[in-house]
């Protein structure tokens, strides 16, 4: 216990000096000091979770380790940079949206939840379309277009799933892993701004903080287990 209080205080210097050096015009070094956040909480999580999960941890372990090639960023071409950093991301993504969808009957969410999903591919295509407008004037349509367009569409599916889930599940692990995935998508959503439309100091503390509340939910809900997964399904027969 100590030793977890201990990282999550060095958690919060890391983000407080990854806000000063970015508000002190220091951009590059605020972007180095913010990479380490994410590896602290998976360093967190596998010191403090007893009961950790495969696909879970891939998650924590891709995503880190794509923020963590920052620093090797000047060593080696833009192209393997952009390109491997983006497919960590990308499975990341896919890994925690295979967390979700494990306990997810996928027969009774469509039967129960018809105008639900109907609702969330609309408002997804036209998310991805915006983030896609935003975009191409700054990128061409080559590899790195589709590269956006997967990536977009992976982490709008994992935004969709965990809403469904926590409409399936109602339970307190649930809406922690919505709320995850509700506050990276915002984060991802101003970040695009910032690196494409303004590059404003608000907009990159507020992406970095809504990243922060994303891992901390991420993390709430791995310390918890849902219930029985055949009380779900009697309830939505």
């Amino acid at each position: 216990m100590f030793k977890c209080k201990v990282w999550i205080s060095i958690l919060l210097l890391v983000y407080v000096l990854t806000i000063l050096f970015q508000y002190s015009g220091y951009a590059n070094i605020s972007n180095g000091i913010k990479s380490f956040i994410l590896p602290l909480i998976t360093l967190i999580y596998f010191l403090n979770v007893k009961k950790r999960t495969l696909f879970f941890s891939l998650f924590l372990i891709l995503y880190s380790a794509s923020d963590l090639m920052i620093f090797i960023e000047p060593y080696i071409s833009y192209y393997l940079s952009y390109y491997l950093g983006n497919l960590l991301y990308i499975l990341g993504y896919l890994f925690l949206l295979l967390e979700i969808c494990k306990s997810i009957s996928l027969f009774n969410v469509i039967r129960n939840f018809k105008i639900h999903l109907l609702v969330l591919v609309s408002l997804n295509i036209y998310i991805g379309y915006v983030l896609q407008v935003v975009v191409n004037p700054y990128v061409e349509k080559t590899n790195e277009y589709y590269i956006e367009i997967i990536y977009n569409t992976v982490m709008l599916a994992l935004l969709s799933v965990s809403l469904l889930n926590y409409f399936y599940r109602d339970n307190v692990k649930a809406l922690y892993l919505f709320l995850g995935s509700l506050c990276i998508v915002f984060a991802e959503v101003i970040w695009v701004a910032y690196t494409y439309i303004s590059e404003r100091n608000l907009l990159s503390v507020v992406s970095t903080s809504l990243y922060l509340a994303a891992y901390y939910f991420y993390y709430k809900q791995s310390k918890l287990e849902y219930e029985n997964n055949e009380q779900a399904d009697m309830l939505l027969n």
